[in-house]
């Protein structure tokens, strides 16, 4: 029997029975609704490719419910009440195939963002409960919505959700009292400075929650299950100030007694569950944990809801560990297990679990760079390490129809991906590595004890090639086109080198690399010349061992280029190296090595940054020679990652890898 048999017996939300206690977490569905709200056919093969996978539940959000209160663009997100007959035809055709796999789906409903809203019609402000600042820019103040406005809401609420049921979902989820969105505004005494039914008691502000409820069981009675998504904790020390994990600080937002209050409110209203975390925008690190937090960390303070409340906890956040999720459900700290990050990188995990294939399931980096990063910039979600998210059927690997002789030179991730899928391919692989080992730079960027899911991902890597018998030679250095000669085509992902430039010797000068592999043979305080994500790793990791730690960046910010760095990573990063008390330079240049440290012109000044060890972390270049000598010949070349621009990320690392390796 499988040692995780507990995490997949039946459970039930409401009146709705699960397979078991997996939960795929809503994630905003950009990308994949067409202009008339309904869910395109990438939605459909993502959310049954999960289903295929073995979660128990699917909670396919964010929708929203209405375009006049509050203006959505068409297309970005789902809309169940712009066209209900379009609607219908897609989603009942989802419902369909999820339930095919003895999965249930439920949908997730917004009643709207309010102050936190991305993106504003052009002449119009936010919205809120009251006047309160916009997140995004405070000298902007959102227009509260009158209480015709909120009923209006209310009432598509209950119209969308009939809708839904209409189409065959299982339930509904409620966006949200939760992470600072707009019912959530709602119920901050902070935000909700209203005289009307909404505003002033408790009972008042979260009166808001309470009606959409009852109109959703007026439209779809009583035994329809209704989730809320719910942050019992605010994490708030003032409007776009968030706190940290053991920072002491006075909560402006939802303390955590307040929080296990409403949550019985919300329980004794005919909330059937509550899907539970921490945080708001303001904090937004805590809804959306960069690779910073520890696994679980909300599980804590699940607990405590747990023991309020009898309806079920939801409980996601890092969760993807097995041997946590169980403890978690055994100690009583949750009922089921949420994952959303993690199914995006490996769609069949959770029946990886279930078969104990656990070396087979491809890690979530929580580096939110395909996922939250390209949702606000791009408006469509994806996965770093999982190219085929959310393109499913658009990228399915399909056999070569002539199977050919590929080098693929150079094991870093991109190297290891571009063999993997040329070999599922069908093709005859060789891959050509000049050291011992594969995972090239991701070696030193898992160094750090917060990176630990990068070794993960190579040691992934290492058991694909082991599995698909691809031939690895290590301490081969290709120097000469005629060294891989019977090749029909190269790949070259040989990576780059890093930038260095000469600063004196009056202080050691050292490359980024050579400390994050070997942190305590350098000696600090340590300057740290080149604020990009490298520098500021690489400081956090210094400034957590007790080190002195100072950046010297050029930029007016840190972390401003090779982006998009999701934002959630970017500030809680920020916010660390502050807690930490790494000194920045920001606006700086570097200009020489002194007796005692780094003389760097700041502000228009020369001053003397104090450093026993100055670090290099100032990107890296491309090494195009064998490109050249190879291009020569008549062999096909292709060139991947940071062999091709040296200033590339995880994502473009394996994408490029994956674009090249499934057309050859």
């Amino acid at each position: 029997m499988n040692q995780y048999q507990e995490l997949f017996s039946p459970c039930k939300i409401g009146s709705c029975e699960l397979k078991n206690r997996y939960v795929m977490e809503p994630m905003g569905p950009a990308g994949l609704a067409d202009a008339s709200g309904a869910f395109n056919d990438k939605a459909i093969e993502f959310y049954t490719e999960r289903a295929r996978g073995g979660v128990g539940l699917i909670i396919a959000g964010m929708c929203y419910v209405e375009n006049e209160v509050e203006w959505h663009a068409a297309g970005t997100m789902p809309c169940p009440t712009i066209s209900p007959a379009l609607f219908k035809r897609t989603a009942i055709q989802l419902t369909e195939r999820v339930h095919a796999y003895g999965a249930k789906i439920f949908i997730q409903l917004s009643a709207g963002f309010g102050r936190v809203s991305n993106r504003i019609k052009p002449g119009t402000k936010p919205i809120g409960p009251s006047e309160i600042p916009y997140r995004w820019d405070p000298s902007i103040i959102c227009r509260a919505i009158t209480t015709e406005e909120v009923e209006k809401i209310v009432k598509a609420m209950g119209q969308a959700a009939s809708i839904a049921k209409a189409a065959g979902f299982d339930g509904v989820e409620i966006h949200a009292m939760h992470e600072g969105y707009l019912i959530d505004q709602f119920a901050l005494e902070c935000c909700n400075h209203r005289t009307d039914k909404y505003g002033g008691s408790r009972e008042n502000r979260i009166r808001f929650a309470v009606e959409i409820l009852e109109s959703i069981k007026n439209a779809c009675g009583k035994d329809f299950p209704v989730v809320m998504r719910y942050s019992s904790k605010s994490f708030m020390k003032d409007f776009g100030k968030g706190a940290l994990p053991g920072e002491e600080f006075e909560e402006m937002g939802r303390d955590l007694d307040e929080g296990l209050v409403i949550a019985k409110m919300l329980e004794e209203a005919g909330y059937d569950a509550l899907d539970a975390d921490v945080g708001c925008y303001d904090s937004w690190y805590w809804n959306h944990p960069p690779m910073y937090f520890e696994e679980g960390m909300y599980l804590p303070f699940n607990k405590l809801l747990k023991e309020k409340v009898s309806i079920p906890v939801l409980t996601a956040g890092r969760m993807e560990n097995p041997e946590l999720a169980l403890k978690a459900v055994r100690e009583g700290a949750t009922d089921l297990i949420g994952l959303a990050r993690p199914l995006m990188a490996d769609g069949l995990l959770v029946e990886k679990i279930r078969k104990d294939q656990m070396e087979d399931i491809r890690p979530c980096l929580s580096c939110q760079e395909g996922c939250i990063g390209r949702l606000k910039q791009y408006l469509h979600i994806s996965c770093a390490v999982n190219p085929a998210a959310c393109r499913e059927r658009e990228l399915e690997l399909r056999p070569a129809l002539k199977p050919r002789r590929i080098a693929v030179i150079g094991g870093g991730i991109g190297g290891c991906e571009a063999a993997r899928v040329l070999k599922e391919r069908g093709h005859e692989v060789t891959l050509y590595e000049e050291s011992g080992r594969l995972g090239g730079k991701l070696l030193l960027a898992g160094a750090p004890d917060f990176k630990k899911d990068d070794l993960a991902l190579v040691r992934w890597y290492e058991r694909q090639m082991e599995k698909l018998n691809i031939p690895v030679r290590f301490h081969t250095v290709i120097r000469e086109p005629e060294q891989i000669k019977d090749a029909d085509a190269v790949i070259l992902a040989c990576g780059s080198k890093a930038v260095t430039f000469n600063l004196g010797e009056k202080v050691p000068v050292v490359d980024a690399g050579s400390v994050l592999e070997a942190p305590d043979t350098f000696k600090g305080p340590f300057v740290i010349v080149g604020g990009g994500l490298v520098g500021c790793e690489t400081a956090l990791m210094l400034a957590k061992k007790g080190q002195q730690v100072s950046i010297v960046e050029m930029l007016p910010g840190l972390m401003q280029q090779n982006g998009p760095i999701c934002y959630a990573n970017r500030q809680m990063l920020i916010d660390l190296l502050a807690f930490y008390k790494v000194k920045l330079y920001c606006g700086s240049r570097a200009l020489r090595t002194e007796e005692g440290g780094l003389l760097i012109e700041c502000g228009g000044q020369e001053q003397l940054a104090e450093a026993s060890t100055v670090i290099l972390a100032v990107g890296y270049r491309a090494d195009r020679g064998l490109e050249e000598k190879l291009r020569e010949g008549d062999q096909d070349v292709y060139v991947i990652g940071d062999a091709k621009s040296g200033g590339g990320n995880i994502l473009h690392t394996i994408w490029d890898a994956y674009e090249v390796a499934s057309h050859l």
